[in-house]
């Protein structure tokens, strides 16, 4: 099957749904745009942190990804500068460069009640020891372990995303100051975007594992 023959997304054919065993990378940019809509809370506070973990406790998943300043020379290196944490609905951005890694945030992390989904946790979570030498991650889920496990090769969100749902996740932002004294829209749109996807990816993908109701093509 050729791209030309399909959309980059996952086609329906009956109750079967068609997914790209890759997803051919020339389609992914045609695709319409996807950006979350829902409310943003940037939190640069221990209250506000504290505030919004309680939210979040009430859930029993949540999207999680970090975002960290741009190093463009050899050598130089900065701790995450952002975490971020959504429901369905809203997404709470840590500004860990505002107010380092609280213990509530790390516990909350490190809480295996609670399913933390999100891709390459493993980068993610290497980064945050280097705010915290003792934080110790749990009930984490990574996209890319639940993709390769179903026989999917795409191992990025913005690929994952197309050959899901074929929408278009725009990564302009990602290379920005995350230490910048206050956030852009932009910024905040595309952290945001990034952790609500990683949660809506993972029911998704779920959802089609279970009931088989998935073919590789």
């Amino acid at each position: 099957m050729t791209p030309q023959s399909q959309t980059a997304a996952a086609t329906d054919t009956g109750d079967i749904r068609q997914l790209y065993e890759q997803t051919p990378k020339e389609i992914v940019s045609t695709l319409p745009r996807y950006t979350f809509s829902g409310r943003i809370v940037v939190v640069q506070g221990e209250h506000e942190a504290a505030e919004a973990l309680k939210c979040l406790r009430r859930q029993p998943i949540v999207g999680f990804d970090t975002e960290t300043r741009p190093a463009f020379r050899r050598g130089i290196h900065h701790k995450v500068a952002l975490v971020q944490l959504a429901t369905d609905n809203i997404c709470f951005l840590f500004r860990l460069n505002h107010i380092g890694f609280p213990k509530a945030l790390s516990d909350f992390l490190a809480d295996a009640s609670i399913l933390k989904v999100g891709l390459s946790l493993k980068d993610d979570n290497l980064m945050l020891t280097h705010r915290d030498a003792h934080y110790k991650p749990g009930g984490m889920i990574d996209l890319q372990q639940v993709a390769a496990e179903m026989g999917l090769k795409d191992m990025s969100l913005q690929k994952l995303y197309a050959n899901v749902f074929g929408r278009f996740l725009s990564k302009k932002a990602r290379l920005s100051n995350w230490e910048a004294d206050i956030l852009t829209d932009a910024q905040k749109v595309y952290a945001a975007t990034d952790a609500v996807t990683c949660l809506q990816l993972y029911r998704e993908l779920e959802r089609l594992r279970q009931s088989g109701a998935y073919r590789i093509v």
